[in-house]
């Protein structure tokens, strides 16, 4: 005998629901909660592949976000963030432009829910001694970014 499942988000259109590690921050988008310490371990071991990928599902997160609550300081193209990360960074400047504009952003989130920004001067020294440090600290401020929204809906 089986026991009729209910129906799930896919299954009558209706937006994902939030669930434990993501948070609705848009209607029809979710944003990842990332461990902050995965995401520095992660860089290293996959050597930098993972930043690219998690490159472009944060900007992408903030896009909508940004969307939602018209807000031109998220970005509105991900990819464009990660072409500027690499192949970019082999010219180096584009590098250093996508990651400043991303912690920006960032920033700019934690600021549209009311929150103190994460402090772009400890961001510089950890992008400079270690950065898949750096990467965490980005996580952590997109986390609480995140959860506030969450909080706020």
């Amino acid at each position: 005998m089986s026991v009729p499942s209910s129906p799930d988000a896919s299954s009558t259109g209706s937006p994902p629901s939030a669930t434990a590690n993501h948070v609705a921050i848009a209607p029809g988008s979710t944003a990842k909660l990332r461990g902050p310490i995965t995401v520095a371990v992660l860089s290293i071991v996959t050597l930098g592949i993972y930043v690219l990928f998690w490159w472009y599902f944060i900007n992408r997160e903030m896009a909508d976000y940004g969307r939602a609550r018209s807000a031109k300081e998220l970005g509105d193209s991900p990819a464009t963030s990660v072409l500027a990360l690499f192949p970019g960074g082999l010219v180096v400047v584009p590098a250093i432009w996508t990651t400043v504009t991303t912690f920006q952003r960032i920033q700019a989130a934690q600021r549209l829910n009311g929150q103190t920004p994460i402090n772009g001067w400890l961001g510089f020294v950890l992008v400079l001694v270690f950065s898949p440090a750096f990467y965490g600290y980005m996580q952590s401020g997109l986390n609480s970014a995140w959860r506030a929204t969450a909080d706020a809906s």
